[in-house]
């Protein structure tokens, strides 16, 4: 993922972790004051890992009070646009303190990091956050592909919601955007389902007639037309989503008693981190529309972990939110897109065929379908763009991350 020309979330990322994790530095402070700690700082140590712990908990059980996807009034629902939002929010302040975590530790001990067993259980978390890096690749393809969506739909809303009255040429013009909307569709519901040997690699593509560039922010055209590069590796078309998942979360596992106390603690962060990454992963490629989707992977964590339970629940409510009867051929459980194939298909159904003039139930019935079209082409306005940002800014957290800790276990290895 290319990171010239990026404007920034639209939330402060760093400062929210970096303030969050002082204030609780503080609490920290003021508790070690009072236990008379060691000049090793132990007490502080362990109270601010399990301060980790229990904010971590504390993101995801916001993020599992989101009502359920039946309650449509709802605009910040379990995955709307605005609750993956959220999520990636939750991910990036998680990043960012368990990152000054890390690095509080190594400030002390810097050998620390590069010593057994922490090293390795480093090295595997960096390996699984660098399969994220394609998963993100594919996120992205997949916001280019709801763009391209609501272009139709703005079509369709123009040519019914002009402001003057319907002729029969605007209705047919609707009509064709409309069906042109649902071949697309029905294009990435294959590619989505697992039909993954079709010349479509628009993320991961490579060519040499073309170089990076920023793709236009509301204009889908140019985002579904080029092949974009990966800026993690080089990627086959034969790449699934489904395949990176499993990868990402294989022998993920609890640490052992001898690894928590040989790290001092520290390998409780580093499973909790991956925990993280692979079900924001897996929730982001259940919501979004990539290429050969697959939610059949395992995650399962202690239920005694602070956060387990919320995690637990939400992967839960979204795997059974993709069994429903009318999700489980959909290219994407996002909200938005549930939206989408309802309205477009009602105002197909109005439309075909043209007839003219509009009977008055066909007339009041294209007015309720305009109100709904214009509902979600706002929703997609306006998420779009920022959701793009989140995922960029996850990509460009995870190669920082890796990059810094690298440095730091270089220079464990090879101390001036």
């Amino acid at each position: 993922m290319p990171a010239t020309d990026f404007q920034g979330s639209s939330v402060p990322f760093a400062s929210i972790g970096r303030s969050i994790l002082s204030i609780r530095r503080d609490q920290v402070h003021t508790v070690d004051g009072h236990h008379h700690d060691s000049p090793g700082g132990g007490a502080a140590h362990d109270l601010e890992l399990e301060v980790f712990q229990k904010h971590v908990a504390d993101l995801f059980v916001d993020l599992a009070s989101s009502p359920p996807a039946a309650a449509a009034a709802d605009a910040d629902e379990l995955l709307s646009l605005a609750w993956v939002r959220r999520l990636l929010d939750s991910f990036l302040i998680c990043q960012e303190e368990f990152r000054v975590i890390l690095f509080s530790c190594s400030k002390g001990q810097r050998v620390l990091l590069a010593r057994p067993p922490l090293d390795r259980l480093l090295s595997d978390f960096f390996d699984r956050a660098v399969k994220a890096l394609d998963v993100c690749n594919a996120i992205r393809d997949g916001v280019d592909q709801l763009r391209l969506w609501r272009q139709h739909l703005e079509i369709a809303l123009a040519a019914l919601h002009g402001g003057r009255p319907l002729g029969e040429g605007q209705l047919r013009r609707a009509r064709k955007a409309l069906t042109d909307l649902t071949i697309l569709m029905l294009d990435e519901k294959e590619t989505a389902g697992g039909s993954i040997l079709n010349h479509r690699n628009r993320s991961f593509g490579r060519s040499s007639k073309e170089t990076h560039h920023r793709r236009t922010g509301s204009g889908g055209a140019a985002a579904s037309a080029g092949h974009f590069r990966s800026s993690s590796w080089s990627v086959s078309r034969s790449w699934s989503a489904a395949r990176q998942l499993q990868a990402i979360g294989n022998n993920l596992a609890v640490p052992r008693g001898n690894e928590v106390s040989a790290t001092n603690g520290l390998a409780f962060p580093v499973f909790t981190m991956s925990s993280v990454l692979f079900f924001v992963m897996w929730a982001l490629v259940a919501a979004i529309p990539c290429q050969d989707r697959g939610l059949q992977t395992h995650f399962s964590v202690p239920r005694n972990l602070p956060w387990a339970a919320s995690i637990t629940s939400l992967h839960e409510r979204i795997f059974e939110e993709s069994k429903k009867k009318d999700r489980k051929n959909s290219c994407g459980l996002l909200k938005e897109i549930q939206q989408i194939e309802k309205c477009s298909r009602h105002l197909a159904e109005l439309l075909d065929p043209v007839e003219f003039p509009l009977t008055e139930e066909k007339d009041m019935g294209l007015k309720q379908g305009v109100e709904e079209l214009v509902e979600v082409c706002s929703a997609l306005k306006e998420g779009l763009d920022p959701l793009e940002r989140q995922v960029r800014e996850v990509f460009l957290r995870i190669v920082r991350s890796r990059t810094e800790v690298l440095e730091c276990l270089s220079k464990s290895h090879n101390p001036e």
